[in-house]
């Protein structure tokens, strides 16, 4: 049995069409895409056996979106978020693929022993298709290869403190070890680029804690151009590693990286919603709530980063989603030191994206958000093959978007454990509709989130 949606506007490839998409939510794939409406009694639709049709024109059908970066917590510290809170956050905002990061759990994906337990947390808890990174710390090159056999899709580290005790940052030399270690494996090297030379930044620590401008004066933008100057270094020697620069917030980085795309070294680069919507000049004090790393920076910034994503130099764009509780954010003393660094917004990246695209000359269409949050994290992650398009044989994860809908984001609506972000009170259009993973509904803006997870885990090795 198949289940098939029409609209007047159905993303094929980068256009919006007059299309009827038809899936199996037993097989999970897309068995026929056919152009323009048709309605139930259509004999077309006969053929493939569909049983249940619908017509959601005026609203656009388009992929689910894949966030290869996503920090739920679990376990160890599943009373920050959480494998169940998390992926219904993400299935509320067309996210039907997330891919977890290796810290903030307890214990880290670092081994393989370390990694079954992350598995063993997770079983039956995803309400979306959910897949890992493994970590990158100084003791654990001989770990890469059993955990690339488990199915991570690469490994992440820092060139800075990372916060967790248990995840302590690597060198230059630890970078070179792993790229040694990996260089004839299907994987990639993930990195957290800022590092702290003590050379470039002088902080007077006297000045108000409680003013953001403070604490962005102690994240500069060298610390990251720094890194990633490291970081092409190293590709230089390995030219045949995969490399990827998470989170990029500064648009001095983007020079950097384009000209090691234009050497053909193998870098890419991500940013993240809030680097895109939110600016350093707007964040009132105490609004410790705000505080991420790196930072976010100026309106001008932000605006050049736009420009660096739409020239292609920055090729995803993901939430990060990094929460935490209340308390560990100081929202009692607003202390910016003092607060845990991170943003939640995993599930609030399409409208995000769409607001602020729209506002820009000419809009952003949602082909660019596609391609930046589906088609380019799918290929990130080894899964171009079945995600992040509407495409015959593709895995059935779409989204219905409301491109209309205007409404003020709430703390207390959002399906975070700990319902605070950044982002309450922010005027946003657009809204999800209706989320499917694999042909079956996940959730919808009616009816809420589907009674059981419907998510599965992707363990298998990478042969992308």
């Amino acid at each position: 049995m198949s289940t098939a949606l029409s609209s007047t506007r159905v993303l094929i490839g980068t256009k919006l069409v007059e299309s009827t998409v038809i899936f199996s939510p037993d097989t999970g794939k897309i068995v026929a895409i056919i152009s323009g409406i048709r309605g139930s009694s259509d004999p077309t639709l006969a053929l493939y056996n569909v049983t249940k049709y619908k017509n959601v024109t005026p609203h656009v059908i388009m992929p689910g979106l894949v966030d290869t970066h996503v920090h739920l917590n679990d376990p160890g510290r599943t009373h920050w978020e959480g494998f169940e809170t998390g992926t219904k956050s993400a299935a509320s905002g067309g996210v039907t693929t997330i891919i977890d990061m290796p810290l903030n759990s307890i214990p880290p994906v670092t081994t393989v022993s370390n990694f079954q337990t992350k598995i063993d947390a997770a079983k039956d808890s995803a309400w979306v298709d959910l897949g890992f990174w493994g970590g990158l710390v100084p003791d654990n090159v001989n770990d890469l290869k059993p955990l690339i056999n488990m199915g991570v899709r690469g490994f992440k580290g820092f060139l800075i403190d990372s916060g967790v005790e248990e995840f302590p940052a690597i060198s230059k030399q630890h970078i070179l070890q792993a790229m040694k270690e990996v260089e004839q494996e299907k994987t990639m090297l993930m990195f957290h680029a800022e590092m702290d030379s003590g050379a470039t930044v002088d902080v007077d620590y006297s000045l108000d804690p409680t003013l953001y401008s403070t604490f962005l004066e102690s994240r500069p933008d060298e610390f990251e151009t720094q890194a990633i100057g490291e970081i092409i270094t190293a590709s230089i020697e390995f030219p045949t590693v995969p490399v990827h620069i998470v989170h990029v917030s500064s648009h001095q980085a983007i020079p950097l990286l384009a000209v090691a795309q234009k050497k053909q070294l193998p870098i890419t680069a991500e940013t993240c919603f809030h680097y895109l919507s939110l600016a350093a000049e707007t964040v009132p004090s105490k609004s410790t709530h705000f505080k991420c790393c790196p930072p976010i920076r100026t309106e001008n910034n932000r605006k050049l980063l736009w420009d660096g994503l739409r020239t292609g130099v920055i090729t995803t764009v993901v939430s990060d989603h990094s929460p935490c509780t209340p308390q560990l954010k100081k929202l009692e003393t607003g202390d910016f030191f003092e607060a845990w660094g991170g943003i939640s917004s995993v599930g609030l990246g399409l409208p995000i994206l769409f607001t602020e695209g729209q506002k820009m000359t000419p809009p952003v269409t949602l082909s660019e958000i596609n391609q930046w949050c589906s088609i380019n994290t799918a290929k990130q992650v080894g899964l171009s093959y079945t995600k992040g398009k509407l495409k015959v044989g593709y895995d059935a994860d779409l989204l219905v978007f409301d491109t209309d809908a205007e409404y003020t984001i709430d703390n207390k609506d959002v399906h975070f454990k700990n319902k605070l972000t950044a982002y309450d009170g922010m005027k946003l259009q657009g809204r999800v509709v209706e989320t499917f993973v694999r042909g079956k509904s996940v959730y919808s803006f009616e009816q809420g989130h589907s009674k059981v997870p419907l998510g599965r885990l992707i363990l298998e090795p990478r042969t992308h």
